[in-house]
């Protein structure tokens, strides 16, 4: 199982713009496989990501490890902050 990232390729606010930025930066850096589900892409991806965070408000960007949901950027944020990274993501690197 990989790492997902729900994001949105169309977005005008600077905000998730600059989250999703953030997240992909951090994956790449630390050598994180991840694939991304473009949620703009489709509409029913935005509901399948809401019914797997469990949250049917949540918004881009969220994190998966397969279909168990990890959190967003917040939660991302403070796993680095904590060192934390790869038990957050429940990846082994």
């Amino acid at each position: 199982m990989s790492v997902k990232l729900y994001m949105t390729s169309v977005t005008s606010s600077r905000e998730t713009k600059s989250q999703q930025g953030d997240i992909v930066r951090i994956l790449e850096t630390h050598g994180v496989q991840y694939d991304t589900v473009d949620i703009s892409v489709d509409k029913s991806l935005l509901g399948e990501m809401r019914e797997k965070a469990g949250n049917p408000t949540a918004f881009p960007p969220q994190l998966f490890h397969g279909d168990k949901y990890l959190g967003g950027y917040e939660q991302l944020m403070e796993a680095v902050e904590d060192g934390k990274l790869d038990q957050f993501l429940e990846v082994q690197n």
